[in-house]
């Protein structure tokens, strides 16, 4: 794996964690749910930051005007349930891209394999979860 820093695997490490717990749930179909949407926020929030982080560097008002881009494509595309796990999604990236200047472009890259990491660790356990509450149940 690629890794800018060891502060980095540790962000990266606690990002796939963070998207696990998010799309936990306690039946599939609302575990797939919840994927989509964390889907559809981060992958809005991470191709503003890295179309941001290719042009310019972190600054406080690029954060604000990407949270505000953000917020106003999901309402206007009917997703404003979104807008929250973008925002944070966006700050997180935004806030260490400015922490580590060096290569910041990178750093919605590899937010993206992390939450993928973490979607499909949440699926996979929600799947051996129902797996093992239809053994008990019959």
């Amino acid at each position: 794996m690629h890794s800018l820093s060891p502060a980095d695997d540790l962000l990266g490490g606690m990002w796939a964690v963070i998207a696990t717990v998010f799309v936990y749930r306690t039946t599939y179909q609302e575990d797939v749910a919840a994927a989509l949407s964390r889907a559809a926020a981060t992958g809005l929030s991470f191709a503003l930051c890295l179309i941001y982080l290719l042009i310019l560097p972190f600054s406080p008002v690029g954060l604000v005007v990407l949270i505000g881009v953000g917020t106003l494509i999901l309402t206007v595309i009917g997703r404003s349930g979104d807008t929250v796990t973008a925002g944070i999604t966006t700050a997180v990236v935004m806030v260490v891209a400015g922490l580590t200047p060096h290569d910041a472009w990178q750093q919605p890259i590899l937010r993206i394999i992390d939450t993928a990491v973490g979607v499909s660790v949440g699926l996979a356990a929600v799947s051996i979860g129902s797996g093992v509450r239809r053994r008990r149940s019959s």
